[in-house]
């Protein structure tokens, strides 16, 4: 009998099944098998590429439509032509950007355009109506400052990420910052004072003082005892705290502007060794201040312990108030943390933030008051009026209102950055003017540029004035007031006259504004205005003028503290 031909499964799965059924396939499969598993293997590999190349095409075409998309929109948005493929291009230094806006914008208008690249839309807008809109519908950070937070602290959910994330942490951070420390910072302890201008009169025996060197030292003072406690002045690594964290911050966004992380870099390393090293120390200092709570927490349920009381008689000087050992906020920082999170990225975020902004306000601060020493002489005689009539513990800074009015006017001239940045990532921002920004775009507001407008804040704008954050009592009137400046020429009346709420203006924004402002600002103010009330009852400010072979690397103009002859023994 003529025996028939073998058929072959025509797939894997069948080769399978009906190997192990009859012996007579065996042989046939024996011949032809090595054929099917290579045909089988071909058809898999053809079927992958296919799948590969659709889906790739498929992302493509995506990328490429919101391309097209984004190129589309930005055309409805009034700016100047672009020649290149690449964008516009050789802004120079900051300085010459800022001032290329300010053309900008008076060719274009409050709102315009330019390209940073074939896919960077940056989009700048001075109009003080639209800037509030826009902050309060554009809740996101830019992604590139995001990328250098995290390279340097780790991530954190309460800085850089959606707003939704953050919004919950932000809250719980105002409530301790606005409710809790907001008293503190109106009467911060008399050694936090006392240590702040003991580290002055060291540095004033060596001679003149580097105006931001001191001040970042103000700043980081202040910071240091409000996250960590007063005990945070006992610490003895605070100095080398100090300096590690300013070197992180000045290369942070050198490494975050490679696209691909620089891994190869040693330069890189090291600068990961640094941030390492800040967390380490992070870690120490909550740590320190942990015990010292549990130690004063001792203490205070054996109140008639002589024991106790003498074996703790130095740590007992310093009594813990730090943010971070609140229990509420402690919880929301540490105790929730997801598993992709840095447990100090929070914690050294705030540190950060707050030393950059408050440093700057102090300096400014400090710069205003010894080229208009008029202005300091008439603070110093509303410190005193106001003192005679308090408590000797009782700062009472609320009343002094020229004092308030020069910080705000310092903040104002030189907010702690040139630009506001913001981004919405997924919605398209529709302004009330018609103007639609799609999603992406980086949108900036030049805060210097609309702080020193003559549309918003009169003819004399970009000149120091802090009489106009006050207005004469019983003056309607929400134009300056300038009979201030006519009557105070000896001691000021601060009974007659009240401080305008700078916020009422909306082109005032040197703490941001919106979803995204600053939470810690009304602390800071408080808390620097509380400083400069001590340090100006005790020095007078003063210009050091340039000596041949003075250090020519100082950072800020050289100042003197002068003691008063009333604080003088």
């Amino acid at each position: 009998m003529r025996k028939s031909p073998c058929k072959l499964p025509n797939s894997l799965l069948s080769y399978l099944l009906s190997s192990s059924e009859s012996k007579y396939y065996g042989t046939c499969y024996s011949e032809g098998s090595s054929g099917l598993l290579k045909d089988y293997a071909t058809r898999e590999f053809n079927a992958f590429l296919w799948i590969s190349l659709v889906t790739i095409t498929a992302l493509l075409l995506g990328k490429v439509f919101k391309l097209f998309r984004l190129w589309s929109k930005a055309r409805r948005i009034a700016g100047p032509p672009c020649t290149s493929f690449f964008g516009h291009n050789n802004f120079g230094s900051r300085g010459n950007f800022i001032d290329l806006l300010s053309e900008l914008h008076n060719k274009y208008g409050s709102v315009f355009k330019l390209w940073l690249g074939p896919t960077q839309l940056l989009v700048s807008i001075k109009d003080p109506e639209l800037i509030r809109e826009m902050l309060l519908k554009a809740e996101d950070k830019l992604p590139f400052t995001g990328k250098a937070f995290r390279l340097a602290f780790g991530r954190s959910s309460l800085f850089f990420c959606s707003y939704d994330q953050a919004e919950k942490r932000r809250e719980s951070l105002a409530l301790q910052l606005n409710e809790k420390l907001l008293g503190r910072a109106n009467v911060i302890p008399k050694y936090v004072t006392d240590c702040i201008m003991g580290r002055i009169d060291e540095i004033m025996s060596k001679g003149s003082i580097d105006c931001k060197m001191v001040s970042q030292h103000i700043a980081f003072t202040i910071m240091g005892t409000t996250l960590f406690g007063d005990a945070f002045l006992a610490w003895s690594k605070a100095n080398f705290y100090e300096e590690l964290l300013m070197m992180i911050a000045k290369d942070a966004s050198f490494w975050a502007s490679y696209r691909v992380t620089p891994f190869w870099k040693q330069g890189f390393w090291r600068y990961q060794s640094l941030c390492t090293n800040l967390k380490c120390l992070t870690q120490d200092i909550v740590q320190q201040c942990r015990k010292n709570c549990k130690l004063f927490h001792h203490m205070d349920q054996n109140p008639n312990d002589e024991t106790v009381k003498y074996g703790t008689k130095a740590a007992s000087s310093i009594r813990p108030h730090g943010v971070v050992l609140q229990d509420k906020f402690s919880r929301d920082l540490d105790g929730h943390l997801n598993s992709r999170e840095e447990p100090c990225g929070n914690i050294m975020g705030m540190m950060f933030h707050g030393c950059i902004a408050t440093a700057g306000l102090v300096t400014n601060i400090l710069e205003r008051l010894v080229t208009n020493p008029e202005i300091q002489d008439k603070i110093y005689s509303e410190i005193v009026m106001v003192r005679q009539g308090s408590t000797k513990d009782a700062q009472s800074v609320d009343k002094m209102v020229l004092l308030l009015a020069t910080i705000y006017e310092s903040a104002r001239l030189l907010p702690p950055g040139p630009l506001l940045q913001r981004c919405s990532l997924r919605d398209d921002v529709r302004l009330k003017n018609g103007v639609i920004i799609p999603a992406g775009a980086v949108l900036v507001v030049p805060v210097h540029l609309l702080q020193t407008d003559d549309a918003s804040w009169g003819s004399d704008a970009s000149k120091f004035n802090p009489y106009r954050f006050l207005l004469k009592v019983g003056n309607s009137d929400p134009e300056q007031d300038k009979s201030f400046s006519e009557v105070a020429g000896g001691a000021v009346d601060t009974s007659s006259f009240i401080l305008n709420d700078p916020h009422d203006n909306a082109a005032f924004l040197p703490f941001g504004a919106g979803m995204r402002a600053c939470v810690g600002q009304k602390f800071v103010i408080q808390g620097v205005a509380t400083l400069f009330a001590s340090l100006l009852e005790c020095y007078e400010v003063r210009l050091q003028q340039p000596r041949l072979g003075s250090d020519l690397k100082s950072t800020g103009p050289e100042i003197v503290f002068v003691r008063r002859s009333s604080q003088k023994e």
